[in-house]
């Protein structure tokens, strides 16, 4: 004991504050080395009410047709007032709120739909929606709040009279949030006609503060002084987070950062020897100095439900709408979707798509059963959005100058701006990844560590015995496992359908593997460990690939185990397995004891590699799921907004998806006409006009090829400007909806 309380890295209060918010669920399977299937397979995944599916009907299906991301993104820089109002009318900002309050009271599952679908059509709007939601004060009022707080505030977020911001982040406070430099000083004043009120005096500088140049009230985080005692024995009392409405005297807000040409509501606010009564803590004086374990476990939960929900409803419009994009545009006389180089990222498209909406889902069920995962929750958020990261870029390759150009047409191209952002807030990816997943996972989730860390701490003997024996079975456990599954590669493990077997058998293989590699970096590297922040990440990745696989398979249960979705299955499983044994591998290369690291990875992979990642023909299989309208394509992108109406941006590439299928055949003939030498006419349009003439195609075949042709048209044609408008200092005024198809032979030939 005396040895491991030498090797331990000291712990701050703000780590074991964070250590000890949430809870662990699935991931403490994972990290067990024998994951307990039957727990997962038992789960019963969250389902929406008929409440919550009517509001997705109802008003979010409103707000999705009224939504114009051109006009919003370009022109207003801002939400119309009208949708402004129709948010706050229809109760958007008090999802969450509990309904004696006036809010909705709604599931996470219902608050990821509802972000979900609503990001499909404009990321402004879905982070306008979100962040009450998320990382608003709400939640923070609901659990620690006073009763009076909670009566006075909690309506009037629900029904948007007051619109909430919650300042956090600053200059010199980033990702290190537990540095706030902003201060308050307890002390006396008088206040609103009474003397000698006990409060604060608060100087603060916040930035990047979503929500905060509209807010009317102010959430805001700083560290709490008491120099002259007046609450208790304690000088320094530690983070505290008050509530303050932003017209109080001293607030400065109102300014607005500009995102990535992203124009949510954001800015910085200020406030100096700003006096505020002490009963504006949020859970009044009694929660003085306890805001950090406030903020990690109410924080942590919206991370898991806000950013992954945004980052699918991309990933569904690129899987939809690219794939249909594919189909009906045409180079060198065949879809490009056809074309393998263009399968490969189609498929990565739709494979991370079905991953990410299967964690999303499996998550959003752990927190509306209480659970409160903070490893999961940070992990699914980092892992989606550097999905959606690579996800987008390939619908950009794919679309080429259609996703380039900007303008009233281009369903992508703000998609593309919003990565970073997305990557960025609540928890940069760089330190979710480095530090948080593993750090605290490794802490949180193994089953003896924490137990060992606390004896040491205690200088408790014989409960370190206890932990420390258990902690040497544990090893030996794995080990042996590992051995077994290295030789027979889990063979025996016997959970799951004929479809998900072999899956199944990796992923309990992988889990002994990484457990045992967990312990062989904590025991070799004891306290540095901390500081090993690439290897850390790379035991985050390993950890993130087994919990993502996990979901796709709990996924395809619950969804019936469809035969058609068996490739987007497969994908996602052979995907994830092959990056979890990558990172895995890695970490061999960069763990101290090279030899005896060499030796352990001889006993896990006695045959070499065994996980490869999809081959080609699985590629193609999930590619042309892409390309034509199907029961698997449904499923696929449900829960986004769908049309087909050809002046919509989207509407119009579905709408050329399903005409371009109902012509098919009589396209086949026409070429089959002009290859035979029947029709002389030497392009398409000429050929239709010459066969209609020629009466070698019958009037009803023509008008089907003539309806496709022009909805391609119409599907691939690109916005351009006047020259005018982009001359500087002109205002950009909007724009006439352009004509389905303009100029050229196609409008002269086709009537």
């Amino acid at each position: 004991m005396r040895l491991m309380k030498q090797q331990l890295p000291p712990i701050s209060q703000t780590e074991q504050d964070a250590l000890d918010s949430g809870n662990v669920w699935w991931d403490s399977e994972l990290f067990s080395g024998k994951p307990d299937w039957c727990r997962l397979h038992d789960l019963s995944i969250s389902k929406l009410s008929v409440e919550e599916q009517a509001f997705l009907d109802g008003p979010v299906e409103v707000l999705c047709q009224r939504l114009d991301d051109w006009q919003i993104t370009h022109e207003l820089y801002d939400l119309p007032p009208d949708i402004w109002a129709f948010l706050k009318q229809n109760r958007f900002f008090g999802m969450i709120i509990p309904k004696e309050y006036g809010g909705l009271g709604f599931s996470a599952l219902a608050h990821s739909q509802v972000v979900m679908k609503v990001s499909s059509r404009s990321a402004t709007a879905a982070v306008t929606v979100m962040v009450p939601n998320s990382l608003g004060p709400g939640e923070l009022l609901m659990k620690y709040g006073t009763q009076a707080q909670k009566d006075y505030y909690l309506p009037r977020l629900a029904d948007g009279r007051d619109i909430p911001c919650f300042g956090l982040t600053g200059p010199e406070a980033g990702s290190d949030a537990s540095s706030i430099p902003d201060s308050g000083v307890v002390c006396r004043q008088d206040f609103n006609g009474e003397k000698a009120v006990l409060g604060m005096r608060l100087n603060w500088e916040k930035r990047y503060i979503t929500l905060g140049p509209v807010a009317t009230v102010l959430g805001l985080a700083f560290q709490l002084y008491d120099p002259d005692h007046l609450l208790g024995d304690k000088e320094e009392l530690g983070i505290s987070v008050a509530l303050i409405p932003t017209n109080h005297p001293g607030v400065e807000i109102g300014t607005r950062h500009f995102a990535l040409d992203i124009p949510f509501q954001n800015g910085p606010n200020y406030g100096h020897d700003v006096f505020i009564p002490m009963d504006w803590l949020i859970g009044g004086q009694a929660q003085a100095g306890k805001g950090w374990r406030m903020l990690v476990e109410c924080l942590g939960e919206g991370r898991g439900i806000s950013l992954p929900a945004l980052s699918t409803g991309a990933a569904k419009v690129a899987s939809r709408y690219t794939g249909a994009y594919a189909r009906v545009r045409q180079q060198f006389g065949m879809p490009i979707g056809y074309f393998e180089g263009v399968e490969e990222p189609l498929a990565r498209i739709l494979g991370n798509t079905y991953l990410m909406d299967a964690g999303r889902i499996l998550t959003a069920t752990a927190i509306d059963q209480g659970q409160r995962p903070a490893v999961i929750t940070a992990l699914l958020k980092y892992q989606l959005t550097e999905r959606m990261r690579r996800l987008v870029n390939d619908a950009m390759d794919i679309s080429g100058g259609a996703g380039i150009c900007m303008g009233p047409s281009n369903y992508l191209a703000r998609a593309y701006q919003s990565i970073p952002i997305g990557i960025t807030v609540e928890g940069a990816n760089i330190l979710t990844r480095s530090l948080i997943v593993f750090g605290q996972g490794a802490m949180r989730c193994h089953p003896w560590l924490l137990k060992e860390i606390k004896a040491v701490q205690a200088d408790d003997v014989e409960a370190f015995d206890t932990a420390f024996m258990g902690h040497v079975k544990h090893i030996f456990s794995n080990l042996g496992r590992s051995v077994w599954y290295g030789l027979s590669n889990a063979k025996l493990v016997a959970h799951g359908s004929p479809m998900t077997r072999e899956y199944y058998r990796h992923l309990s293989r992988l889990s002994s593997q990484f457990a045992l590699l967990a312990d062989y970096a904590a025991l070799s590297l004891g306290g540095t460990l901390k500081r090993r922040e690439r290897l850390s990440g790379r035991m985050a990745d390993i950890l993130a690939n087994l919990y993502l696989c996990s979901a796709v398979l709990k996924h395809f249960e619950e969804q019936g185990e469809p035969e058609a979705d068996v490739p987007l299955m497969a994908y996602a499983c052979k995907l994830t397995i092959h990056r979890a044994q990558q990172a895995m591998l890695a970490a061999f290369h960069n763990l101290p004891h090279p030899w005896l690291a060499k030796i352990l990875r001889a006993v896990m992979f006695p045959y070499g590699k065994p996980f490869s990642p999809p081959n080609d023909q699985l590629i193609h299989q999930v590619a042309r799921l892409a390309l034509e309208p199907s029961a698997t394509r449904d499923r696929l992108t449900d829960g986004i907004y769908i049309t087909n109406d050809p002046a919509d941006r989207m509407g119009r590439i579905e709408d050329a998806l399903h005409k371009t299928l109902a012509s098919a055949e009589v396209e086949k003939q026409l070429r089959k006409l002009m290859k035979t030498g029947k029709l002389e006419a030497h392009t398409t349009d000429a050929a239709i006009v010459e066969a209609k003439d020629k009466g070698l195609l019958d009037k009803f075949s023509v008008e089907r090829l003539l309806a496709a042709r022009k909805a391609v048209a119409n599907a691939i044609r690109v916005d351009d400007f006047p020259a005018e408008y982009f001359r500087k200092g002109e205002a950009k005024k909007p724009l006439p909806n352009p004509p389905l198809i303009r100029g050229g032979s196609q409008e002269r030939e086709m009537g």
